[in-house]
């Protein structure tokens, strides 16, 4: 029997369609809300006639596979009531046992509480992840589902009573996922909710407030997931304290421990909780623990790392590891290493550390060929090594995501050794974040050569700013027009030997978002690498033979004049789903915007955009083209002394139903900002349950302010910029 991935295309691209087809309220009007008239809605009907397929016709196995794509919630409200026979399989226990509400953005309350009503008694695994737009008395309904196995509330409204009720009802539950917010007390969980947390193996906390949360009451956990979210201020001023017992935490709770997962946003008071959390592990190391995991940003300290580190060394076997930059050093790390068989390995922000993994990984790793997911972004101070790189490709073959970011790499001119024809080896390689200079080949010519007169780094030259030529000075020149197909041949082979990468990061070595996280933002770029200006639109054009690729980030590309390559990877890549641009070509003069507005009613399939550049114009042109996105769900805008037409975004809004995040962070007055944010709240929050408008001025002096009150959902995944290539380890979490 056919599955439905092998089916005919053309079946493959009717069949849903019909299924929209078939009745009149929400899928319908999904359907027209999308295409603009009911004629893609026809179409389907007709081909279906003419053909003489008919949905009865179809095998129960191929229905249920193109169910599986179909949200919880339409298959209970719309999909059960076509006929019988999908009524039937919408009921199926492949369907019903396992409910993911997590981003389905059109879930309303009223059709949440309708799920749970007619599936109450089969759901064992939900997931409502970010879910923040659903009401308390939603989740209270979550009591009448007495058999889930795994319940996943982060980003939903839960308090310390909610919680005890809900806890108190899944007796079977083994996997929790939530929120410890301010105000959560732990004294007000009954004994019963108390008792169901004992059973629990996994548990995954998001803490914004300084507190142990339900771990105490975990005592059978085997994986420990945490995400510190706390800021040091309060919103009034007042410092955050971090008082808690140490003995709450006890070494009873980590005794069958496997996975310990800790990432932490900046702060100090993040710092020391964790340094809390942490205090059993000075005392003793769980013998089973396999995975450890901690991201800190900038510089942490914890007294017992030392020790630590010995006795993980001791008891050996991990499978995955990710260290602090000052925990850690050459001995400690080959220790640990010898008796492992790892397959996921982090150690970006380790300035000048890159070497010593890579070393550590060839001569200390039992068998290298396990190691799937590699990340050194920013550990190299130097230039990376072609020999040693070529060395970890030779001996790691099965590399499915590399993170190279952050570094620098200058080939040899007129040589044939150079990192991307290394990496083109890696046949199994699925996602790739690369600085944009380890793309080049090289200044070849003379006329792009650097010479004694030739700009600095720090030039504003670099940054696309336009100056006037001075006598005998030789200004930086980018185009593609300037240079032949040679300058990038490397990089084209790196391509050609990876067709099946889905995740492609090229970011500038030296690039810094403007967007901040608890400080100002950014007023002054950094000076591109010289090298990453000989990559331009030839280059971005050649990502169109990427046919599978899915996200898409290109940061701090100088050499982009016209942007022409946007146009064909928009064009040739049909299933690119997330894309990401910021600082291409001249900062002030954006010249690509022409080819990109082209480009955008070409991306079908796009759900997020993100932008960062200064002086973006976001005028009627630019959101007529983003609205022929039918699938776009969330857009970003960042840009200082950017400009927005108020009526344009209130257009684009209102003809694109499904667009559910609007962020932007311009210029223009803090008054203009709320006003148009408003009406935007104003008029379609009562359509879309999970609307999210920010707009804001960049450089405001309360922008930390207004971050804070974003769901950390969006914020975390499209409005803060990061390089997101094996940033965690596969399968974390369920």
């Amino acid at each position: 029997m056919f599955g439905y991935g092998q089916y005919p295309l053309a079946y493959q691209a009717t069949v849903p369609l019909q299924l929209y087809a078939f009745n009149s309220n929400p899928w319908k009007n999904h359907l027209r809300s999308s295409t603009g008239d009911s004629s893609l809605e026809r179409f389907s009907l007709d081909c279906m006639e003419q053909s003489g397929i008919i949905i009865s016709g179809f095998s129960d196995e191929i229905l249920l596979n193109i169910l599986t794509h179909v949200p919880s919630h339409d298959l209970v409200l719309s999909v059960g009531r076509v006929c019988r026979k999908l009524k039937t399989l919408s009921l199926d226990k492949t369907l019903t046992n396992n409910v993911r509400l997590s981003k389905e953005y059109l879930a309303s309350d009223d059709a949440v509480k309708q799920v749970v009503k007619e599936l109450a008694s089969e759901i064992q695994t939900l997931s409502m992840s970010g879910c923040y737009w659903l009401s308390g008395g939603t989740i209270d309904q979550l009591t009448k589902c007495k058999g889930l196995v795994k319940l996943d509330l982060t980003g939903c409204r839960l308090t310390s009573v909610r919680l005890s009720k809900i806890l108190s009802s899944l007796r079977a539950l083994r996997s929790l996922a939530i929120d410890i917010n301010a105000g959560f007390d732990s004294n007000q969980l009954s004994s019963e909710s108390k008792a169901t947390l004992s059973q629990v193996t996994e548990l995954k906390q998001t803490l914004y407030t300084p507190s142990y949360g339900v771990v105490p009451c975990c005592t059978n956990l085997e994986r420990l997931l945490l995400y510190f979210e706390i800021y040091d201020v309060t919103r009034e001023g007042a410092t955050v304290c971090c008082q808690l017992m140490v003995g709450q935490s006890s070494i009873l709770h980590y005794q069958s421990l496997q996975v310990f997962y800790a990432r932490l946003a900046p702060g100090d008071v993040n710092q020391t909780l964790m340094n809390l959390y942490l205090a059993v592990f000075s005392v003793r190391v769980p013998e089973h623990l396999r995975v450890f995991v901690i991201s800190i940003p900038g510089n942490s300290s914890w007294p017992a790392a030392k020790s630590f580190l010995d006795s993980m060394a001791i008891n050996g076997a991990l499978e995955a590891l990710q260290l602090p930059k000052t925990w850690v050093d050459k001995s400690a790390l080959q220790h640990i290493l010898k008796h492992s068989v790892p397959y996921y390995l982090n150690f970006s922000r380790c300035p000048g550390f890159g070497n010593q993994v890579i070393h550590s990984v060839l001569n200390t790793v039992k068998d290298p060929r396990h190691l799937v997911n590699l990340n050194l972004s920013g550990s190299f101070q130097e230039d990376m090594d072609y020999c040693a790189m070529g060395a970890l490709v030779s001996a790691c073959p099965n590399l499915k995501c590399l993170n190279l970011s952050a570094a620098h790499y200058h080939g040899t001119l007129g040589s044939e050794e150079h990192l991307c024809t290394i990496l083109a080896k890696l046949k199994s390689l699925r996602s790739l974040a690369l600085p944009v200079c380890a793309a080049s080949d090289g200044i070849r010519n003379t006329d792009h050569t650097a010479t004694d007169n030739s700009p600095s780094l720090s030039s504003p030259l670099f940054l696309g700013l336009k100056r006037n030529n001075r006598v005998g000075l030789q200004t930086y020149k980018t185009g593609s027009e300037h240079r032949g197909s040679e300058s990038s041949c490397s990089f084209r082979a790196l391509l050609k030997g990876n067709p099946f990468l889905e995740e492609l990061e090229l970011t500038g070595s030296n690039f810094s978002s403007a967007m901040p996280r608890n400080e100002p933002a950014i007023r002054k770029e950094q000076a591109a690498c010289s090298w990453a200006g000989q990559i331009g639109d030839s280059e971005v054009a050649a990502l169109g033979g990427l046919a599978f690729l899915r996200r898409l980030t290109l940061a701090q590309l100088p050499g982009i004049l016209k942007g022409t390559g946007l146009l064909q990877v928009a064009m040739k890549c049909q299933d690119l789903q997330v894309l990401s641009l910021a600082n291409l070509g001249m900062l002030k003069n954006i010249t690509y915007m022409p080819a990109l507005i082209e480009a955008l009613p070409h991306c079908k399939l796009l759900k997020d955009l993100r932008l960062e550049q200064p002086y973006i114009n976001a005028n009627a042109r630019f959101f007529q083209a983003l609205s022929q996105c039918n699938a776009l769900r969330r857009f970003c805008i960042i840009s200082r002394n950017g400009t927005f037409q108020s009526d344009a975004v209130m257009s684009f809004m209102d003809s694109c139903r499904d667009v559910i995040m609007c962020h932007m962070f311009m210029g223009g007055s803090l008054v203009a900002c709320r006003t148009l944010q408003k009406a935007l709240q104003d008029s379609f929050a009562s359509q879309r349950p999970a609307l999210n408008v920010v707009i804001y001025p960049l450089l405001h002096e309360d922008l930390a302010l207004i971050i804070r009150d974003m769901p950390l959902l969006h914020l975390d995944e499209i409005t803060l910029f990061k390089s997101r290539v094996a940033e965690d380890p596969p399968h974390l979490w369920w």
